[in-house]
């Protein structure tokens, strides 16, 4: 079993909902960053995103874009994301993580050489956004052959024609991007992300999660409340890049988890 399976079924044995954090690598510089990711699983956080900057963010707004700038110019790179997880699993075996971000800094590494190292620093998962299901063979079955969950995103325009192809290889669970257009933009709204994420359980066993539009506490609370559980990456990664302290940072994270909690 998988930490993130472990981690599910866990969580739906005592009841509760999951309770996932975005947080880019790197950012602001590599120590603060790193200090953050190691204080996510005392604050609350089930599953752990973590950002891979790249220089062509498309699917993020401009709160994810700047984070992803200003780790670039701190000097992150992919070697160092991984580092990240290894330092986390040195005091941290069960937190999953999963790398989210684009194709090319894993394509630059080479894939076969990527899942290598990404399996050993401790990667669970991997959310690319911009290889489709059409491209399964370039990442997506290596990487489960290699023992990580792909994770797929399905949005407000994944119809009914198109799920069964989104869902075909995806494991680990299900992200249900709940708006469209880019992170941080507009609030996830529960009443409309519902029959959502019922059509999408209704095709698959998988845990569904809900991620973009959740800024606060109660947000985090009502949108697990519909499903599986809660991400929240743009809320967090603004306050890192207002220059809020570790703590500061860490504290409304726990605000976060203790709504998706309460579910």
């Amino acid at each position: 079993m998988s930490r993130i399976d472990a981690t599910f079924a866990r969580l739906q044995a005592s009841g509760k909902k999951t309770f996932v954090a975005y947080v880019m690598a790197g950012d602001p510089d590599y120590d603060t960053g790193l200090e953050v990711v190691k204080g996510l699983p005392a604050a609350g956080v089930d599953i752990i995103e973590l950002g891979m900057p790249f220089t062509d963010p498309m699917a993020d707004g401009p709160t994810i874009q700047l984070a992803g700038q200003r780790a670039l110019e701190a000097g992150q790179d992919l070697e160092k994301t991984l580092a990240y997880a290894r330092a986390l699993r040195e005091t941290d075996d069960s937190t999953p993580i999963v790398m989210m971000g684009y194709y090319n800094p894993i394509y630059s590494r080479g894939v076969e050489a990527f899942l290598t190292d990404a399996k050993s620093a401790g990667i669970d998962g991997l959310i690319i956004v911009d290889l489709p299901p059409e491209e399964d063979d370039e990442l997506c079955i290596p990487a489960q052959a290699a023992g990580i969950n792909f994770i797929r995103l399905a949005t407000p325009t994944t119809d009914d024609k198109r799920l069964p192809k989104v869902l075909e290889n995806t494991s680990g669970f299900v992200y249900y991007v709940s708006v469209t257009g880019i992170t941080g933009a507009a609030a996830a709204q529960a009443d409309v992300v519902a029959p959502e994420v019922a059509r999408i359980k209704a095709q698959t066993d998988l845990p569904v999660i809900v991620g973009f539009g959740i800024k606060t506490p109660e947000a985090a609370e009502n949108i697990a409340r519909i499903a599986d559980g809660a991400v929240v990456g743009s809320a967090i990664v603004e306050r890192i890049g207002a220059g809020e302290t570790v703590t500061e940072v860490l504290d409304f994270v726990k605000s976060l988890s203790d709504g998706a909690h309460r579910a």
